[in-house]
């Protein structure tokens, strides 16, 4: 389980200056991420290494992560995207 602690540095660490990133990353995080489990939690602790014009790519698949565990975390967040919110 992630504290609140955990909790905050993600979403910070989500807010990437770059609004589109920002429009897929920071609801994600909010819908999601307490409800990852720890491998996918460090997935997307990874995936936050990675450089915004990568991230960029892959949100817009132009482009996917060679590594199959970013590939995979990647696919969570388009899909949680795609999901409407009522």
């Amino acid at each position: 389980m992630i504290s609140d602690h955990e909790y905050n540095r993600f979403f910070w660490a989500s807010r990437r200056g770059m609004l589109e990133l920002d429009l897929i990353l920071v609801p994600f995080v909010e819908q999601r991420l307490r409800d990852l489990d720890d491998v996918d939690v460090q997935r997307y602790r990874n995936l936050l290494e990675c450089e915004d014009t990568e991230l960029f790519a892959w949100f817009l698949q132009r482009q996917s992560p060679e590594d199959r565990e970013l590939a995979g975390i990647v696919e969570q967040i388009l899909a949680n995207a795609r999901t409407p919110r009522t």
